[in-house]
């Protein structure tokens, strides 16, 4: 699988922004301690608590990147998309007290957030692996940290749709009750003004509906909320004429049955919003 870098000309503003709401009057607790120490070196253990899949590991050294420059080293021992086991030692911090101190927070929320997100879409790949079905995530994300997540859903080995709304066309129930509930106006109108590179997904919600998507030779048709019976039927009628997605209430119970049906994509919004932060904490203890 291509790896999926995250590029710190995207990610910068996003962690200047977190450390101004962290520290923009400074850190009163660390400033204070620190202030007539002799010796200032630090070194402190990345440690796991529980067992899960490393991600973020260039977001949280780069915290430290923009809060200090060079004055604190991190040394990884894993990278994104290892497995990791509770009570391994993930990463050692060395350097000036106040910059680990004052900066540990904010990388740890990071790199906990984004490694439980890997870690429960793995779960979800994994139960579906003998399939030839992806796992994809949704729009529904947390404001202003969507490429973290995405990311995060990478590494974890699952699949993206659509990143922002200008990716592809999707025309969902409301789009098309503009048209009064006619697919094939609604389709007609937009290939009025769309570009000859973007594909057009259409939510379907009853089988007529299907049909008429595929009569309008629609690129993506998504069933949405459909019982594993009705996913079937028609994934027979599409017949690959049409790439088929699954989404709505997918859980770790019926995603088998899912994948069974004949769809190509299952996508579901619990990769990201239902997926806890991994156990992830500072540890001066070896």
């Amino acid at each position: 699988m291509t790896k999926y870098w995250l590029n710190n000309f995207a990610i910068d503003d996003f962690i200047i922004s977190a450390l101004k709401e962290d520290m923009y009057f400074g850190d009163i607790t660390t400033d204070a301690i620190c202030a007539d120490l002799d010796e200032k070196q630090f070194s402190i253990f990345l440690k796991t608590r529980q067992d899960g899949v490393l991600c973020g590991r260039s977001v949280f050294e780069r915290v430290f990147k923009l809060l200090c420059d060079d004055k604190v080293k991190i040394d990884f021992f894993f990278e994104d998309g290892d497995e990791i086991k509770a009570g391994d030692k993930i990463a050692t911090i060395v350097g000036d007290a106040h910059y680990i101190l004052t900066g540990e927070r904010l990388a740890l929320n990071f790199v906990q957030k984004m490694s439980g997100i890997a870690t429960y879409t793995r779960k979800f790949q994994n139960l579906i692996s003998k399939y030839n079905v992806r796992i994809v995530d949704t729009r529904k994300n947390t404001p202003n940290f969507r490429l973290f997540e995405k990311y995060s859903v990478k590494v974890g080995g699952n699949y993206l749709h659509r990143f922002n709304l200008s990716d592809c066309v999707m025309l969902k129930d409301n789009h098309i009750a503009l048209y009064g509930g006619s697919i094939t106006r609604a389709v007609s109108e937009i290939r009025k003004h769309l570009s000859h590179a973007h594909k057009i997904e259409i939510e379907c919600d009853t089988l007529a509906q299907v049909k008429e998507a595929v009569e309008n030779n629609v690129d993506i048709i998504m069933l949405d909320n459909m019982t594993c019976e009705q996913m079937k039927e028609a994934c027979e009628y599409i017949n690959k004429r049409a790439i088929v997605e699954a989404s709505g209430c997918v859980t770790f119970d019926n995603v088998e049955n899912i994948a069974k049906t004949g769809v190509d994509v299952i996508s579901t919004s619990a990769i990201v919003m239902k997926a806890p932060t991994l156990d992830l904490a500072f540890d001066y203890n070896s």
